[in-house]
């Protein structure tokens, strides 16, 4: 199987997908699928890729993933040995290519609409929770039924974006794996120090190349984009582990120097350091 884009495994004739992912850690490869995927985390936290953005999952979050839209899970498991997603996938041409046109689903084409750049639920969570843990439980016409009850509560929830920019083409297969290979170093070497020819060599391509390859396709430089996975790597250490001192959270997330990191968080998180611990604390 390829892992990008990655096929999500279907039984033939079944319109609605039912997948239930219970590892150490979740599919970790930047991948993306045709299939509208919307996943209940009901144990797990990490930090989650989608597209040009990088945030946080973590246990009660309810996600939705556009169709054709790269992402990630990054598991923490230094919080959470086991992690637990229920998903469901679909097209809008899963049950009929003009199912989702019909009058009586107007209501969801704001769900559609918004869907395309990936959606994180923020009210109703738990009612959302408890109708996929009834799913483990039906018989496809029963998650049938239950898909569209879950589709109307979200709906009708508040919900906020999971990335600011979307690739208008879908990637090929080699765009797709050089992007992987981009996101899959960075992911496991952001406490390191990369510099620019190394990520271009990981990419097989010239430093020059890299930086527009790059910038074309997240519409933010690479840099810009790995300070942001060191900035949220610095937001767990800050929440997670009082021990450690701010300097120890820098050099952890990555940042050789405490000005920098002090720098750069405010920029992106607008508070000090020091400041966000005592918040989330």
């Amino acid at each position: 199987m390829k892992v990008f884009p990655f096929k999500i495994p279907k039984t033939q004739n079944i319109g609605l997908i039912y997948q239930e992912d219970k590892e150490e850690v979740f599919y970790d490869k930047l991948h993306q699928h045709e299939e509208i995927q919307i996943c209940a985390i009901i144990k797990g936290e990490g930090t989650l890729i989608v597209a040009d953005t990088v945030s946080d999952y973590k246990t009660g979050d309810i996600l939705v993933i556009g169709s054709n839209l790269p992402h990630v899970f990054k598991s923490d498991t230094t919080a959470i040995k086991e992690s637990f997603m229920i998903s469901l996938f679909f097209t809008k041409k899963s049950f009929g290519k003009s199912f989702f046109e019909l009058d009586d689903f107007k209501e969801l084409q704001n769900f559609f609409s918004k869907s395309i750049s990936g959606l994180r639920i923020m009210n109703n969570q738990t009612k959302i929770i408890n109708q996929f843990l009834l799913l483990q439980h039906q018989n496809n016409l029963e998650r049938f039924i239950n898909f569209f009850k879950i589709l109307n509560i979200i709906n009708k929830s508040k919900s906020s974006s999971l990335s600011n920019f979307i690739y208008p083409r879908k990637y090929t297969d080699n765009e797709g794996k050089r992007m992987r290979n981009i996101m899959d170093y960075t992911i496991h070497n952001f406490d390191k120090n990369i510099d620019l020819d190394t990520i271009a060599n990981e990419a097989n391509m010239t430093p020059n190349a890299f930086c527009r390859y790059f910038k074309q396709r997240t519409n933010k430089t690479y840099f810009t984009f790995l300070n942001e996975l060191r900035i949220e790597n610095a937001c767990k250490l800050l929440g997670n582990n009082n021990e450690l001192t701010i300097s120890e959270i820098a050099y952890q997330s990555g940042f050789k120097n405490l000005s920098n990191f002090n720098r750069k968080f405010k920029d992106y998180k607008k508070v000090a350091p020091r400041d966000y611990r005592k918040v989330i604390a």
